[in-house]
């Protein structure tokens, strides 16, 4: 049965859900701003199926949780309307477009890449994605640091990992800390308010809950463990995008600031300009962007496939990791949906997430710089300096032409305020023009 705290209309079949959310799922274009503003337009304006209140409530709390809020908050409201099969039915719709889009782009991606033709294209894909997640530290920016308390959080985090490269999830977790720490000396009241009857908070529930999706989260790792050996790049990834699953705040882009650097300076399993390719091709594919590490997973295994052929072995790194990325989202609201309602008007709660939030835009910052200076320059070093790490581009490979082309796709996106598809699309084919040319 539906949820009938959360339904402002007449409760709606299972089968109509389907078909809606399936209508969700092939519009969710644009990132978490566009694929959450869909999902308002259709549930909450076209069908009514639940009220702004309740959307609104189901969002902010989404954004608590890591992973990416867009499918979160679809698997809620889903949970909401017809409780677990709903939650499953809207996840999982919302996720395989995505899947479906980025499982081929990357089959051609490792097959036809060296094509001057597919050259051309990326050529002009990497500017505009540099352009865009340099607007996305604006835009979050200028949300987020509301005062010189957040202003300095986000500049510790990106001194953190730009120079001494401090591991994502602790920046997260003190930047958490440090935003509970100085709401509690700022001697605030902490109100609550009653408790929503969604379904309530149960430990035996709960333990059902957890039990069944560790299981299913870790089993398919295990497996891999036994088969393969601890140090199969399989295994690898499963347990790299699993511990990615857990600490992944602030959405795809402060993600991808610690995964650019794992997978290509760590793990090896992709090169810089690469990274930039995957995240154009979930910029302009349905689904969440942190679609994104399913193409890093593919062509790790894609690049060391023993003992399967190549893209046997990328078929299968796409899929696990996409399973041990989304399976938790699953977890997060299917665990913790009773007790989120229990949490409503917790200020404290509140500060902590408005504390990681400023450090993600530092996150964020660092990984637009990386982005940019890869993609500016064709070789890049390292300076160790009084402990730090420095970026050294060499100046003589710059190129002149990716630079106009990310210089024009931050005026098409800040001046002209063209939507991120555009922009993309103008990208690339300025940038194919001019590389079939050169």
């Amino acid at each position: 049965m539906p949820y009938s705290g959360a339904v402002t209309a007449p409760p709606v079949s299972l089968r109509e859900a389907t078909k809606v959310w399936a209508r969700v799922a092939a519009l969710s274009f644009g990132g978490p701003a566009g694929q959450i503003a869909v999902m308002h337009r259709i549930l909450v304006e076209e069908k009514r199926w639940i009220d702004e209140e309740r959307f609104l409530h189901a969002l902010n709390y989404c954004m608590l949780l890591p992973g990416p809020e867009a499918q979160q908050l679809a698997v809620y409201i889903g949970w909401l309307l017809h409780r677990t099969v709903g939650g499953l039915i809207a996840g999982i719709l919302f996720v395989l477009p995505g899947f479906v889009s980025i499982l081929v782009l990357s089959i051609l991606y490792a097959q036809f890449r060296e094509s001057s033709l597919i050259a051309a294209l990326f050529f002009g894909l990497k500017p505009a994605v540099v352009a865009i997640v340099v607007e996305a530290v604006v835009r979050i920016g200028r949300r987020a640091l509301k005062d010189r308390f957040r202003i300095l959080l986000a500049a510790l985090a990106f001194t953190a990992i730009f120079f001494f490269g401090v591991p994502f999830p602790i920046i997260v977790a003190a930047a958490g800390i440090a935003g509970y720490l100085a709401f509690r000396w700022s001697d605030q009241p902490d109100p609550t308010e009653p408790v929503v009857a969604a379904a309530r908070p149960s430990l035996a529930r709960g333990a059902k809950v957890l039990a069944i999706h560790l299981a299913l989260w870790w089993g398919p790792v295990l497996l891999l463990v036994l088969m393969l050996g601890r140090g199969h790049v399989l295994v690898t990834e499963g347990i790299f995008f699993s511990k990615m699953a857990v600490v992944t705040f602030g959405g795809a882009y402060a993600a991808l600031a610690y995964v650019a650097q794992q997978a290509v300076e760590v793990h090896y399993w992709l090169r810089p300009g690469e990274m930039l390719d995957g995240l154009g091709m979930a910029e302009t594919t349905p689904g969440p962007l942190i679609m994104v590490l399913q193409f890093v997973g593919f062509l790790g295994a894609f690049r060391n496939p023993a003992p399967f052929p190549p893209l046997a072995a990328g078929i299968l790194g796409s899929v696990l990791t996409t399973w041990v990325t989304f399976v938790p989202c699953f977890l997060w609201i299917f665990l913790g949906a009773p007790y989120i309602e229990a949490l409503r008007g917790r200020r404290s709660l509140t500060a902590a997430l408005s504390g990681v939030t400023a450090a993600v835009v530092g996150v964020i910052l660092n990984l637009a710089i990386w982005f940019s200076i890869h993609t500016l320059f064709a070789r890049v070093g390292e300076v160790q300096a009084f402990g730090a790490r420095l970026l050294a581009p060499d100046w003589a490979t710059l190129d002149p032409a990716a630079l106009l082309l990310a210089m024009a796709a931050m005026v098409a996106l800040f001046r002209f305020k063209l939507g991120m598809v555009p922009v993309l699309v103008g990208s690339v084919v300025l940038g194919a023009a001019v590389s079939l040319l050169r």
